[in-house]
């Protein structure tokens, strides 16, 4: 079988995958990163999905050749999924993401409300995690 989406995957060959960096980097689109993301906090609790998360996309990223990878931006998009996971009524991911689409519709909109800089682009927040200036999470 060709996986050509990463919602051909069960939630635990999408982590295994992820996780064992086996899964092909043209799978991990945002809406992917959001559904790991989804998928730790619901096995491991906050904390230790942003740990799981910087270490695993760090790794990931590096693999591959990347260096792409974001501190800020990974950690922020967690603490957002787990928000809207705090208010919703659905129990899977598919579900969760209706519920809630601009987590993938809108991500860098719902980031700015949260800083009034450009994480994507600040070389400290690549680096390390940078609290929000103009409202927590």
């Amino acid at each position: 079988m060709i996986i050509r989406d990463h919602s051909q995957l069960s939630d635990s060959e999408f982590e295994k995958k992820f996780k064992e960096i086996t899964l092909k980097p043209g799978l991990f689109s945002h809406e992917a990163h959001i559904r790991l993301a989804y998928i730790h906090i619901n096995k491991y609790g906050l904390e230790k999905a942003e740990q799981n998360m910087c270490k695993q996309i760090s790794a990931f990223a590096a693999f591959h050749g990347g260096t792409g990878f974001n501190t800020t931006v990974t950690i922020a998009a967690t603490k957002a999924v787990n928000h809207f996971m705090g208010k919703a009524k659905t129990e899977n991911f598919y579900d969760f993401i209706q519920e809630f689409p601009r987590l993938i519709t809108n991500f860098k909109d719902l980031l700015r409300q949260h800083y009034g800089f450009n994480v994507f682009a600040d070389e400290k927040a690549k680096k390390e995690f940078v609290e929000p200036d103009l409202a927590p999470f």
